[in-house]
């Protein structure tokens, strides 16, 4: 790890010296490599979606819903959160990514052990598997209007909150915790999305 001073703070003041400290690094996979597919699957949202210009044009009030979500989504934030949470969640669902078990949240609190203190990580929008209670994706809006313009910090501390959550559920139900996992993310920047696969391990958790 980095000789770099650490301290206990909350997800959402991490910035790359938090990586550093953790010797964390992000490293950029084309899509064939990261999908582990050479042809992606077309869109399996509804044709009315990527055929209509207006969300007032369209028939079905499901894609009145994401296409007026889209359309706020990519107005600037003046301040606060912008849209993009709930474009995210409207995308979810009309993918159909949050089928029974999973279910969606919005600025959920992650309890996150860090330096013997517990703070808090708290992401944009997650996706639980309620069958088991996991924290299965995590979502961080790109807020570059604010102080730090790297998201990619408090995402790994999310992920890091997240996997212990997981496991503090998984004993708690008398299974066995997990000694690592890859804990799917997004961050968007408006509704550009770019994707990662954050591996968390028990030797990190122990470390931060």
């Amino acid at each position: 790890m980095a000789n770099i001073i650490r301290s206990a703070k909350a997800g959402s003041e991490w910035t790359q010296n938090e990586l550093d400290a953790y010797n964390i690094k992000l490293s950029f996979q084309n899509a064939t490599t990261f999908f582990n597919t050479p042809v992606l699957p077309e869109p399996t949202v509804n044709q009315e979606v990527l055929t209509t210009v207006s969300a007032d044009d369209t028939v079905i009030e499901d894609n009145y819903r994401l296409l007026t979500q889209l359309d706020l989504a990519m107005l600037p934030a003046e301040a606060g959160e912008s849209a993009v949470d709930d474009f995210a969640v409207e995308l979810f669902h009309a993918l159909g990514y949050t089928h029974r078990p999973r279910a969606v949240r919005t600025r959920k609190e992650i309890r996150l052990l860090i330096c013997g203190e517990y703070k808090y990580a708290k992401p944009d929008v997650c996706i639980i598997d309620r069958s088991k209670d996991d924290i299965i994706l995590l979502v961080q809006e790109d807020k570059g209007f604010v102080r730090d313009p790297n998201p990619s910090a408090p995402l790994v501390a999310e992920a890091i909150a997240a996997f212990q959550t997981n496991n503090v559920r998984r004993v708690t139900s008398g299974l066995d915790p997990l000694e690592d996992k890859i804990i799917a993310c997004i961050i968007m920047v408006g509704t550009s999305t770019t994707f990662f696969k954050v591996p968390i391990t028990t030797e990190l958790v122990q470390c931060v």
